[in-house]
């Protein structure tokens, strides 16, 4: 059937108002995604080696999972355990993992006064590598990994979690049991 021609430009007016109206709410969606995205980046992405102290200065996540854990008597005596060992602790400030077990970790180390042998904070992108390239000699996969070494030698490692808690498993560690 044809229509007269005014229908005609009424049912072409009506579709391109359509399309119209589509693209804007298209157009409004990506500019949301967008500005969400830019808000989980306001801080910058941390790369590299760090001190406990850069840490929680420049992260305010870090910062206030530091000041409101509260370790045990009992995990602060199984840190002790790590006295001369060395921790290598690979995350991501971006990580949520990362920003709940790394303050408790840099808790539990100065509440219990333990004498490290040594302490590496060594920070990720988000594609898990940094210009080091020690992550990717360690096989970083998930973060945070923590890593127990004594030399050359790693004791076990907690990747992302803990099973029990942080102190429990890293004293685990030390007496060759499984991890």
């Amino acid at each position: 059937m044809l229509l007269p021609e005014n229908e005609c430009d009424n049912q072409d007016n009506q579709t391109m108002k359509s399309l119209w109206q589509g693209a804007v709410l298209m157009l409004a969606v990506l500019i949301a995604f967008n500005a969400s995205g830019k808000k989980d980046s306001a801080i910058a992405d941390s790369v590299g080696y760090l001190t406990p102290q850069q840490i929680l200065a420049s992260y305010p996540e870090f910062k206030s999972g530091y000041q409101d854990y509260q370790p045990s008597p009992a995990d602060i005596e199984h840190i002790k355990k790590l006295t001369g060992k060395e921790l290598l602790v690979m995350f991501g400030n971006w990580c949520h993992d990362s920003q709940r077990e790394i303050p408790r970790l840099l808790k539990l180390l100065d509440s219990s006064g333990v004498e490290l042998q040594k302490l590496t904070l060594l920070a990720v992108d988000r594609t898990k590598q940094e210009p080091s390239g020690k992550a990717k000699a360690n096989r970083l996969k998930y973060t945070p990994t923590i890593v127990l070494l004594e030399g050359d030698k790693e004791l076990g490692r907690i990747v992302e979690r803990p099973r029990t808690t942080l102190a429990q498993d890293l004293a685990s560690m030390l007496g060759n049991q499984e991890y």
